[in-house]
């Protein structure tokens, strides 16, 4: 077990370092950095590299074996109301105890935190029983995120400003650390007693479903809920004169966000420990196992929002105020997307992403793949987000034309391809977007004296929109290839060499 603990934390080391370094380079050539927000960051990473570790491994041993034993027992139930409530409750579950939501309410003057909350948890449980009929009955991926984002973009013109970038943002946080492993492990539990042929399509697209509950209640909620429009309250960076203040920084938030994680973890230990009783029965060693890694899960994952938040979040802040102030203001963008192809790499449920479409699809979409795919999407998406806060452009001016194409792809790809991408895009939005690249938006916003509500705030809808197309041109690219190997191998090519006749040795005959 710490060969593989250390393993992990070696992997989170490389995932974490190249952020690091941007930041400590930009601190020392274009925005130097106080020593306040720099010392937070770097104690922050180490929180951050230790914390990822604990929890990548505590997903393989407990939130994927729970998730793959409650979807095959849900599914052999074969009982469509046993399955619509268990998946709204499970759902709702997750989605309230989801971390990256906390935060994203947190930083939304414009609804009550709670408000918002219980609307995207709800709009997370209905869309998850829709896609787990989906998977059951075989429906088409493709027709139903079609239908649902036509819904969605003509509800986008007629809800409050305030409300539109703040619902595309919340589809993409709800699928963060707790909800991707445990959804994705449903799909894969499905899947293994469901249809033959459409098994790898079928164990992905629940995240992409559930990413789009949430957008959808925040909408209704904003043509039902008179907004607030409360202020925005710039970040307070602590005072940090000595080592001791600086360890008092994260002890002070270390209690509080154990109590979080204890709250998201234990109704998913509950629940699990209900099915145990009931339904699974497994055996004393392998429950033993799955509760070790829930403990590996809690200590991860409570070090690792410590880190994001007291280290990260102040300094994504400065950053973006003290560029957005330069002459060249225009900087922000070839930065923004330096810092996105490598910032994917330190999110929690990416890695896990990588690592299950690796195992279900048998490695033909390979770890490496996925990963350049992300980053690719990771860095044009920040681009395009720092670019709209300079000039002011509408949120809808983005995603219109990107879901289009996104969905225009989809009835061309492979429909795994497909299911894949739209997962991903909910999962490279994770923590660190709504902790560090959020408040990265939000202070250059600031300095630049743009509206917080609509200009920095979409940057986490941009996120989850870029990556799925560029993994559906991957699916697009493989698909072509894989006709040309097809069309080569039905028509061989003749060896001329072998075939000619060399008429000067063949005998004459008169």
């Amino acid at each position: 077990m710490n060969q593989k603990l250390k393993e992990k934390i070696t992997e989170s080391l490389s995932s974490v370092l190249p952020v690091t370094c941007i930041v400590l380079i930009l601190g020392i050539t274009i925005t130097p950095i106080p020593l306040d927000p720099l010392m937070l960051f770097l104690a922050g990473a180490a929180f951050l590299i230790i914390g990822m570790g604990f929890f990548t491994l505590g997903v393989d041993m407990a939130m994927m074996p729970i998730g793959e034993k409650v979807g095959a027992q849900l599914a052999k139930a074969k009982k469509l109301p046993v399955i619509v409530i268990a998946c709204v409750i499970i759902g709702a579950m997750v989605t309230v105890a989801e971390p990256d939501l906390q935060v994203l309410a947190r930083q939304t003057p414009a609804v009550p935190d709670m408000v918002l909350i219980l609307a995207v948890a709800a709009g997370v449980g209905f869309f998850l029983a829709l896609a787990f009929l989906r998977s059951l009955f075989g429906w088409s991926l493709s027709h139903i995120l079609l239908v649902c984002y036509i819904i969605l973009f003509i509800l986008a013109f007629y809800i409050p400003g305030d409300f539109l970038a703040v619902a595309f943002d919340s589809g993409g946080v709800t699928t963060g650390p707790i909800t991707v492993p445990f959804i994705m492990a449903l799909g894969v539990g499905l899947s293994s007693i469901g249809q033959g042929k459409n098994a790898d399509s079928d164990s992905f697209g629940l995240v992409s479903l559930c990413s789009i509950g949430p957008i959808l209640s925040v909408m209704i909620l904003g043509l039902l809920f008179q907004s607030s429009s409360g202020a925005y309250e710039p970040m307070t960076i602590p005072s940090i004169s000595n080592s001791q203040d600086l360890w008092l920084a994260f002890q002070s938030e270390l209690p509080h966000y154990a109590a979080e994680v204890f709250t998201a973890l234990f109704p998913i230990l509950a629940f699990f420990l209900l099915f145990q009783i009931f339904f699974l029965k497994m055996r004393r060693r392998q429950v033993v196992k799955i509760l070790v890694g829930m403990l590996y899960s809690y200590i991860g994952l409570t070090l690792f929002l410590t880190g994001v938040n007291v280290g990260f979040m102040p300094a994504g802040s400065y950053l973006g105020k003290q560029m957005a102030s330069l002459p060249y203001r225009w900087i922000l963008v070839p930065v923004a997307m330096l810092i996105g192809y490598y910032i994917v790499k330190a999110e929690p449920a990416v890695q896990v992403l990588n690592k299950q479409v690796a195992d279900v699809t048998g490695g033909s979409i390979s770890e490496k793949t996925m990963m350049t795919g992300l980053s690719i999407g990771m860095a044009l998406s920040l681009g395009f987000s720092l670019f709209r806060v300079i000039t002011g452009l509408p949120l809808l001016a983005f995603l219109l034309p990107g879901y289009a194409l996104a969905l225009g792809l989809s009835f061309v790809v492979p429909p795994v391809f497909t299911s894949i991408a739209f997962d991903s895009g909910g999962v490279a939005s994770g923590p660190m977007t709504a902790t560090f690249l959020l408040p990265l938006c939000m202070g250059a916003c600031e300095a630049l004296g743009g509206n917080i509500l609509t200009d920095a705030f979409g940057i986490v809808a941009m996120v989850a929109m870029t990556p799925l197309i560029i993994i559906q041109l991957i699916g697009l690219f493989f698909e072509l290839k894989t006709r040309r190997e097809k069309a080569v191998s039905r028509h061989p090519v003749v060896d001329m060499e072998q075939e000619f006749i060399n008429l000067e040795e063949e005998p004459y005959e008169p």
